[in-house]
């Protein structure tokens, strides 16, 4: 027995797994990077997906039919994703703002054209019904980004007035709508920029000092509906059968999964519709009743992974706009999940924000992707510097 040529070829496949030449996992490695497909960051996203899609089938109470739309609709926004990341930053930074451009004649549109549903003007039918206020998701942050590419930062004062109004013109479309908690998330995602170019606390602070009557004033503007949901939050069980009902039966389902939950398809507040829109907004109150607290930290963490990955991305750019824009698409992921989360278990007003990846619907997940796939076209076209 030559035990020597043996021992000879196990050296020799070790030393091409360690390479990667002829390993699969590194030819699956090459593949994604010619494709401009970050590993990781596609890794965490398909494993968000696929938890969701596991607990949207309870949620939508075994209806194949919604699911198998609801996959179609993933697959259609990671195609959107591996277009995006084919687009190389310098492409995505010309375009930026005739994007911008683009999205607020859309929101104007909305506004005469649109189509009512639900008590709102939210949706526009171009042979394809959409909601224009999603592709403001990634063009505010984008025109911030442009703007302050080729300018000193910290942004002076003309320039953060410049920045408010690229902020507060489609924030104020979208509130018309009237859609106040997307126009928030969409002022939140211009502000993160703002923040990350290296805003002087002393700014911080006076904005926190005006937020005060700027919320006074908000008030004010705010529909009878809206109201009535900040005045839920400090006490639900002053309308137990009414505005409070959805907060007070999410607590239910969440506190009665405990540390395992009641079992998939099991859970009793959503299997027995007395939990509301629990395939949408309030599919995380699902997840914790069935699931209980080691499904819903699961989830947690990959989204925190995720997250984490996001901003290594933007550590790593090369340039100012790639840095400032990677940035804030990653924490304005962060603060989809904590509004999310937080208005579920009570911690905020109900805004009607969804879960991102795992709530029923499409055009946000589209939006989510075509974000991931900004990310990933970052990463990929960087510019390697010598050591």
């Amino acid at each position: 027995m030559n035990t020597s040529g043996t021992a000879a070829m196990r050296l020799s496949d070790t030393q091409r797994l360690i390479s990667g030449r002829s390993a699969p996992l590194g030819d699956f490695g090459r593949v994604l990077r010619r494709l401009n497909i970050d590993g990781p960051l596609l890794g965490g996203i398909l494993l968000i997906c696929a938890l969701g899609l596991v607990v949207l089938y309870s949620a939508v109470g075994e209806d194949m039919r919604l699911w198998l739309n609801q996959v179609v609709r993933l697959g259609v926004a990671l195609t959107g994703m591996f277009i995006v990341a084919q687009m190389p930053p310098d492409f995505l930074r010309r375009w930026t703002p005739w994007g911008f451009l683009a999205g607020l004649v859309l929101l104007i549109l909305v506004l005469t054209t649109g189509e009512v549903g639900q008590g709102a003007r939210r949706w526009l039918n171009l042979g394809i019904r959409f909601q224009p206020s999603e592709i403001m998701k990634l063009a505010v942050p984008m025109m911030a980004a442009w703007y302050l590419h080729d300018r000193p930062i910290p942004p002076r004062a003309g320039q953060l007035l410049f920045l408010a109004v690229i902020i507060v013109v489609p924030t104020l479309l979208i509130a018309r709508q009237p859609d106040l908690g997307t126009s928030l998330l969409i002022a939140a995602s211009g502000v993160i920029v703002i923040v990350l170019a290296g805003l002087p606390v002393r700014i911080m602070i006076g904005l926190a000092v005006l937020s005060v009557p700027g919320a006074i004033l908000l008030w004010n503007f705010m529909q009878d509906y809206q109201k009535q949901r900040v005045l839920t939050l400090l006490d639900p069980d002053s309308d137990p059968l009414g505005a409070g009902y959805n907060i007070i039966q999410s607590k239910i389902a969440i506190g009665s999964g405990g540390l395992f939950g009641k079992g998939w398809t099991n859970g009793s507040q959503a299997q027995l519709e007395f939990l509301p829109e629990r395939d949408t907004d309030f599919i995380f109150a699902v997840m914790g009743e069935e699931l209980g607290l080691l499904g819903v930290l699961s989830l947690i963490c990959l989204y925190i992974f995720a997250i984490g990955r996001g901003l290594y991305i933007a550590i790593q750019a090369p340039d100012t706009y790639s840095r400032l824009l990677a940035g804030s698409i990653s924490l304005t992921f962060f603060v989809y999940v904590f509004v999310n989360t937080a208005m579920v278990t009570g911690l905020v007003p109900v805004v009607g924000i969804p879960l991102p990846l795992v709530s029923f619907g499409g055009t946000s997940m589209v939006t989510l992707m075509a974000g991931f796939g900004i990310l990933m076209s970052i990463h990929s076209h960087r510019k390697l510097l010598p050591h």
